[in-house]
């Protein structure tokens, strides 16, 4: 089952499937992310973009589906489906796309 499917943002927001963090010991031991609180992706890639509507006024994204995004670290809404995270956020926490 694709995610695009199985969740549509609402508004002004959207789904990223954040980029995985890890950190290597000196000793070469990875470190998943959940393994350090202060290590959270402030990078991800856009998979949806919300219904584009609020009050009957239209809304125009300024990302599309695909672009590599740089957000706020402690912004999105973290959700996880079928085993996987992905965040959910406002269009006002992202501060620019990555080129």
């Amino acid at each position: 089952m694709s995610t695009k499917q199985t969740i549509q943002p609402l508004g002004k927001r959207v789904l990223v499937q954040p980029d995985e963090l890890e950190q290597v010991t000196k000793g070469g031991l990875v470190l998943p992310p959940s393994a350090s609180d202060d290590k959270r992706p402030a990078t991800g890639i856009v998979l949806t973009l919300g219904i584009g509507k609020r009050k009957g006024e239209d809304i125009k994204f300024d990302v599309k589906v695909g672009d590599k995004i740089y957000f706020k670290k402690y912004s999105p809404e973290e959700i996880e489906v079928e085993g996987k995270k992905y965040f959910l956020l406002d269009t006002d926490d992202i501060l620019a796309i990555l080129k």
